[in-house]
């Protein structure tokens, strides 16, 4: 009985670049893929955007995210942040 396959989701996820984190508790994130244009072959890039959920505020802008596809949060969140990959450098100005 127990050696019935259990049904496993597979949730979507993203790599991308935090474009806005004005927002409470929500990160805009800007997600960019490589792909061959359908006719021509030639390599373009497609960039789309997303809202996410950020519960903790641990994403600033320019950071590089991973997020995850969850259940619809809003109108337009349906992602989640699960890691920040890598932190934004400080602009010069601010290290002055």
């Amino acid at each position: 009985m127990s050696d019935t396959p259990q049904k496993t989701s597979v949730l979507k996820e993203r790599v991308g670049e935090v474009v806005s984190a004005k927002m409470e508790k929500t990160i805009v994130v800007r997600v960019e893929r490589r792909m061959p244009h359908p006719k021509y072959k030639k390599i373009i890039r497609l960039q789309k955007k997303f809202y996410a959920h950020d519960e903790e505020k641990k994403a600033k802008e320019g950071d590089t995210v991973r997020i995850i596809e969850c259940r619809p949060l809003s109108r337009l969140k349906r992602w989640r942040l699960v890691e920040v990959v890598k932190q934004a450098e400080a602009p010069l100005e601010a290290a002055v």
